[in-house]
């Protein structure tokens, strides 16, 4: 396994959902944890300390949290492993649109930094993994390359479509 998928609730799971998607995609080996950093903060510490074991072989954590979103910068401040956050906005909770979870990952304080996309954007968390990840493997960096090839090879075809 080498990324860790955390979550804050099975709410925010379904989210998250879309860091899975595109890890598949790439082969990349995960799993997910839905644990709470504000109701389980026991449990959360202790499943850092086990993934970071060399032998689970975890070198990335990707953390969605919504509201206060205390989930990616618990996980920073537990390990050095890197860390990126997923700001996440449910319909049904938070007046705030995201907002509330954005600046909570974003304004990390000095020294525990997170690495944070837009909110609701756990493709692109799962996306800046496999970037991350290239630089160490080359089979993972030949898939990217070939990724960005594709996407560009399909937006000029949409382009021309328009031509």
């Amino acid at each position: 396994m080498k990324i860790a998928i955390f979550c804050g609730s099975v709410s925010d799971k379904l989210i998250m959902q879309a860091s899975a998607r595109i890890l598949d995609k790439f082969n990349i080996s995960y799993k997910t944890y839905v644990i709470s950093a504000h109701r389980l903060p026991d449990i959360l510490s202790k499943t850092i300390k086990k993934i970071e074991s060399i032998e689970k072989g975890v070198e990335l954590i990707i953390a969605g949290a919504g509201l206060s979103a205390h989930l990616p910068g618990f996980i920073a401040s537990k390990t050095v492993l890197p860390v990126i956050g997923v700001p996440i906005h449910h319909q049904k909770n938070g007046l705030l649109g995201g907002i509330d979870a954005l600046f909570s990952i974003v304004q990390m304080p000095k020294d525990v930094p997170v690495a944070t996309v837009g909110i609701n954007n756990a493709y692109n968390a799962a996306l800046l993994a496999i970037h991350i990840l290239s630089i160490k493997y080359q089979d993972i960096k030949k898939s990217l390359i070939k990724f960005r090839m594709d996407v560009k090879e399909k937006l000029v075809n949409e382009i021309d479509q328009y031509l």
